[in-house]
């Protein structure tokens, strides 16, 4: 699990995010949500965890790694989706996702997918949607 001292990151409202630092354990979309839930005034360990390993994580058949859970609501998970890899590589990867939200979903997890060309161009309306359970991916919208 990472926690919010593995890397401070200065938020600064209304400034355009960064790229990530170097010691940052995920994709430059995920930097973004990150930092965008700490511009919406939640706390990493607090009001979400970050790369959540459930069900075994990626060790275990069947796990997975959740880009983001809560604690409140607790029935809320979101991941990010990069389009290149969910889907346009095919089949495969958005079968895997559709398990991952069933397998969430029946733990009462609601996962919510947002496509990093969505967070390009407005990552605080399309957080906020996900926070309330607002999906507009392509997986969601299909």
């Amino acid at each position: 699990m990472v926690t919010r001292n593995d890397f401070p990151i200065a938020i600064q409202k209304n400034k355009p995010i960064a790229t990530p630092p170097a010691d940052f354990p995920g994709s430059q979309p995920e930097y973004i949500t990150y930092v965008t839930l700490l511009r919406l005034g939640k706390t990493p360990d607090v009001d979400f965890i970050y790369q959540s390993r459930q069900m075994g994580g990626r060790i275990e058949k069947g796990g997975l790694i959740v880009d983001f859970t809560f604690f409140d609501p607790p029935d809320l998970a979101i991941n990010v989706q990069g389009v290149y890899y969910h889907y346009e590589q095919g089949s495969v990867n958005i079968a895997k996702d559709l398990i991952a939200r069933e397998q969430l979903a029946s733990q009462g997890i609601s996962l919510i997918f947002i496509d990093d060309i969505d967070l390009e161009d407005n990552p605080e309306y399309f957080v906020r949607e996900a926070l309330n359970y607002r999906d507009h991916s392509r997986i969601g919208a299909g």
